[in-house]
């Protein structure tokens, strides 16, 4: 990304939109020669499943514990896969029931750049909760194009048809404007040009 991209984020809409982000990982870590994190760790694990199943939330811890290093990863670790339709309830769930455990949390873009998706969705796009750890980046895939699809029975993240077309989206748009030109601390936004 160049400097002129940083500084003028895009503003056209359907830009934006086919730019979305449908699809996230969460890594829950933990140290793995700790015996009471790796069980605090399984907890959680066993936690996020029951509220799958009771429709908490959409989340899928893959069956894999990594119980050493592995990848980019240097601690035990495991992934959690969610769909952007549940990733403001997993994250919010995380960010409150974590304990002492670390999450990286990184989306699964689409892009086809040099510097691998898969390395700017681990190291520049990617947010913490809790400390962060050092991530081993040469260890992950050199160039993929495109990301496969997890869970497309789901019909969720990239697998979900369209929700909204770009006109309800504009119709949506000029009706929160129009709610918000009242509120005092509510920023409007800039004509259209």
């Amino acid at each position: 990304m160049s400097l002129s991209e940083q500084a003028n984020p895009p503003t056209d809409l359907q830009t934006v939109l086919n730019a979305e982000v449908k699809e996230w990982h969460f890594h829950i870590y933990f140290h793995q020669k700790n015996e009471n994190e790796h069980q605090e760790a399984l907890r959680l694990r066993d936690a996020v499943l029951r509220l799958r199943r009771d429709g908490a939330f959409v989340a899928v811890p893959l069956w894999r514990v990594n119980e050493e290093p592995i990848g980019p990863h240097p601690v035990g670790s495991y992934e959690i896969w969610c769909p952007s339709e549940t990733f403001a309830s997993v994250f919010s769930y995380l960010c409150l029931h974590r304990g002492s455990l670390s999450v990286l949390v990184h989306p699964l873009t689409r892009q086809a750049v040099r510097l691998t998706s898969y390395q700017r969705d681990h190291e520049i796009r990617n947010a913490w909760i809790g400390p962060p750890f050092p991530l081993d980046l040469l260890r992950l895939p050199v160039e993929e194009d495109t990301v496969p699809l997890q869970y497309p029975s789901l019909k969720l993240g990239y697998s979900a048809p369209p929700s909204l077309t770009l006109e309800q989206r504009l119709k949506i748009g000029e009706a929160v404007e129009s709610k918000l030109k009242n509120e005092k601390e509510a920023a409007p936004a800039p004509p259209r040009d």
